[in-house]
């Protein structure tokens, strides 16, 4: 591994007592969102909540992150899941992009599959923007298994 990535996550408030189980054995495993760096090393520079809706915390958070230096900003898979998912997703990403020129990466950990029953029979992400948002974290059924 010659490259090396900086990145920080940043997780939904509702979880903030999470110790980002998924989002760390993902990383080492190099399942969902992190597939990208199979052949990068990764230095995790931050790890925190949005602050609670509407994502008071962002703007800091990632200024400080990117002072680590931080080059990609994860929006945990937690954004995605959760019931109802966060409403401000799209936002931040473009937040975050535009204000601090990082690269905004959509999820974390593959999405478990007692989330993806869930949310299709709920339609949830049946639009263009949804399937956009979930697509590196929406693997294979044996994978998502492996992280319910």
């Amino acid at each position: 591994m010659e490259e090396k990535r900086k990145i920080g996550i940043i997780i939904c408030d509702r979880y903030r007592r999470c110790a980002g189980g998924k989002c760390f054995r993902s990383l080492r495993n190099r399942d969902g969102a992190f597939e990208r760096y199979k052949n990068i090393e990764v230095e995790v520079v931050g790890y925190t909540t949005c602050d609670g809706c509407p994502g008071g915390n962002i703007e800091y958070a990632v200024e400080e992150m990117k002072k680590n230096g931080a080059e990609v900003i994860h929006l945990a898979t937690g954004l995605i899941v959760g019931y109802p998912p966060c409403p401000h997703i799209s936002y931040f990403h473009d937040f975050i992009k535009t204000r601090y020129n990082l690269e905004v990466v959509y999820g974390t950990h593959p999405v478990p599959q007692k989330y993806f029953i869930m949310h299709d029979k709920l339609g949830t992400w049946d639009n263009p923007d949804w399937q956009k948002i979930i697509q590196v974290t929406l693997v294979d059924e044996e994978t998502r298994l492996s992280y319910n």
